[in-house]
């Protein structure tokens, strides 16, 4: 009876622990079968990798290749190397997980190990916008050509479904490329790839995992807008750059811009003129730069591209009236921080070429081997740089020749112009450089009149900026022959020559002076005398009343002449009652008299009267008076009426008498 219990009691203890292995081994999931590939039919290393959906952190792996066991991994992957695995023929391949005391094997595969590579995922992909169509570019994987597979679709549009092309590559420089075209290149995408061998020795053939979602932007189509301000700073120049932020297409993953000029971080710091070149993020640059010529360019570069290149082409600083070097350091020991530069001038192109740099860096020899590439009878820009403060400074600017002479050619387009009887005008264009051969100082030019002596008027001497001259004093009708030469310091170069025909002086035409002359005096008589009437319209004259002197004077000498008195005949009209009022008819008879009158018998009263006035009135005037007065006053008391005295010489005597008794 106690070994039945106790048999029992053993019975049960193992049924526990096998329901309670059970039940634990129920709670582990199976991982999925394991895939082993080489990344390219060239590597010796295996990839095993699978696949398992667990939270737990103790997690083991055992993998299998038929009966060889490589136990106690910690990842969903191992690498394995091809000598401890069988590669050219079939083999079974599982994984076993371990989870405390559960096993969870996974489902067995049967693969020949050598026909399997799997690329990597796509890394470093560059994009870059060609017109309307996108090229992506990323490492080979392999030498052999390869397949992939692109999804592509507008940013921030999630309701777009992604585009999906299949496309062969092959490798260009160890890198695949493939192009999506029809694009809006204006348009910001998102890019996705995979990829696959496609090697004849590839059986199994497995896609790459997805590459990072790649963010294209916008092409930058234009050249960045740039402006430049220059400042002049003791021989160094500052130029401040800025340009216009690119479109916000183009900007989503970033913009850089970088900024290269020709010149030398310091002059002549280095043997070769290699462009100097700054990555910037800003918009805004300032970079020193000598008084030499500098080609400074902007370039916006983006994840898709660059723009292309805004060039700003700085000439030498122009200085007025440069003049011919007095010296130079030229075969003379040079300072590290000092440097030389020829720029040899060409009338066409105002761009330095043949540009000649010395620097106190160089050796000796290489000095003076640079030296020796300076042409005789060429006109070079000299400079003298030297590095103060970490930037360049032009302490020296001139014209040099290493060697001079005469002129080649003649002033150029040597003409006349503007002939008159006593005058002309003179012009020309310079001799180009290149056949100038030297400074020219100044222009000779002689006049020589043309008759049976040729008689040579002089000589002038003409500034060489001039490039026009006035030619006066000619005697009219004539011909000269004018000649022009350019000089040097060592002599006179070849004459250029022009006829010139001086102009007939023309005689005055006197009829046609004394016409205008005539016309001028009708146009004054005529505008005067119109003026006059409408003044006398607007403004007629008021006459000024005749009142002669009656005082009493004696002769100033007994040979005067005694005058002769005159009487003058008198009318005396009596007033009708059914008549006229007397004052009326006497005021119509006054002005009849009056119109009666001639100009003549007025100027006569006046010229007599003008004549009395000198010397004393007339005594006759007082008796005609005072008989007029005795004979109004009978006939006032005889008839008791108005009457009215006329004098006909236009003297006017009104007087009125009351019928009722008044004054």
């Amino acid at each position: 009876m106690e070994t039945f219990t106790l048999w029992c009691s053993l019975h049960g203890l193992v049924m526990f622990l096998l329901l309670t292995t059970i039940d634990e081994g129920s709670s582990c999931e199976a991982p999925s079968s394991p895939w082993c590939f080489r990344r390219n039919v060239d590597k010796s290393m295996y990839l095993c990798e699978w696949s398992m959906n667990t939270n737990e952190s103790n997690v083991t792996f055992d993998l299998y290749f038929n009966k060889t066991k490589i136990g106690n991994i910690k990842k969903n992957f191992h690498e394995v190397h091809e000598e401890v695995l069988i590669k050219n023929r079939s083999v079974d391949i599982w994984v076993e997980a371990r989870v405390g005391n559960s096993i969870c094997p996974s489902p067995k595969r049967s693969v020949v190990l050598a026909h399997i590579v799997k690329y990597e995922a796509p890394q470093n992909v560059s994009v870059t916008w060609l017109k309307t169509n996108l090229s992506l570019s990323w490492p080979a994987a392999e030498r052999n050509p390869a397949l992939a597979e692109v999804w592509y679709r507008r940013d921030r549009r999630p309701s777009e479904s992604w585009e999906k092309k299949l496309i062969n590559i092959n490798n260009k420089n160890y890198k695949y490329q493939v192009t999506a075209v029809n694009l809006l290149k204006d348009s910001v995408y998102q890019v996705q790839i995979r990829q696959q061998s496609t090697s004849p020795q590839v059986k199994t053939k497995l896609w790459s995992d997805w590459s990072p979602v790649v963010t294209v932007p916008a092409e930058l189509e234009h050249e960045p807008e740039v402006s430049v301000t220059t400042t002049l700073l003791n021989g160094t120049r500052m130029m401040i750059l800025t340009w216009k932020p690119v479109p916000t297409a183009a900007s989503v993953t970033g913009v850089t811009y970088s900024v290269s000029d020709s010149s030398q971080e310091c002059p002549c710091k280095r043997r070769k003129r290699r462009k100097r070149r700054t990555d910037i993020e800003t918009n805004k640059y300032t970079v020193y730069v000598s008084y030499s010529a500098v080609n400074i360019s902007v370039i916006a570069k983006n994840a898709a591209g660059r723009s292309p290149p805004a060039v700003i082409e700085e000439p030498a600083v122009p200085v007025a009236d440069l003049k011919l070097c007095d010296k130079t350091l030229l075969g003379k020991k040079l300072i590290r921080t000092t440097c030389l530069q020829w720029y040899e001038l060409q009338e066409a192109d105002p761009r330095p070429k043949n540009v000649i740099n010395v620097s106190g860096r160089m050796k000796k020899q290489e000095r003076k081997l640079r030296s020796k590439n300076i042409k005789n009878y060429t006109r070079y820009l000299y400079f003298e740089h030297r590095c103060v403060a970490g930037k360049p400074q032009t302490v020296n600017m001139c014209l040099f020749y290493q060697k001079q002479g005469v002129p080649l050619s003649t002033p150029l387009d040597f003409t006349v112009f503007s002939e008159t009887h006593n005058s002309a005008h003179l012009s020309w264009k310079p001799i180009p450089y290149e056949d100038q051969r030297g400074f020219i100082t100044h222009y000779n030019l002689c006049i020589t009149k043309i008759d049976t002596q040729h008689e040579l008027i002089g000589c002038y001497n003409i500034s060489s900026s001039l490039l026009k001259y006035r030619l006066e004093n000619l005697t009219p009708g004539s011909k000269y022959n004018t000649t022009l030469a350019a000089l040097t310091q060592i002599g006179e170069g070849p004459r250029a020559s022009v006829i010139i025909n001086t102009q007939p002086e023309k005689p005055v035409n006197v009829w046609l002076s004394l016409g205008l002359l005539f016309v001028f005096f009708v146009l004054s008589t005529t505008c005067t005398i119109i003026l006059k009437r409408i003044q006398n319209k607007l403004f007629p004259p008021v006459p000024t009343p005749v009142i002669p002197d009656f005082t009493l004077c004696q002769p100033e000498s007994p040979d005067m002449m005694e005058r002769k008195e005159e009487v003058h005949e008198l009318t005396l009209h009596h007033i009708l009652p059914a008549e006229k009022t007397v004052t009326e008819k006497s005021s119509e008879e006054v002005g009849e008299e009056w119109d009666d009158r001639t100009d003549e018998d007025v100027e006569d009263g006046r010229s007599d009267s003008e004549g009395s006035s000198d010397e004393c009135p007339d005594f006759t005037v007082q008796a005609l008076w005072s008989s007029r007065k005795g004979e109004v006053t009978e006939i006032e008391q005889a008839d008791n009426e108005l009457e009215l005295l006329i004098y006909r010489n236009g003297l006017v005597f009104d007087v009125k008498t009351d019928l009722d008794g008044g004054n």
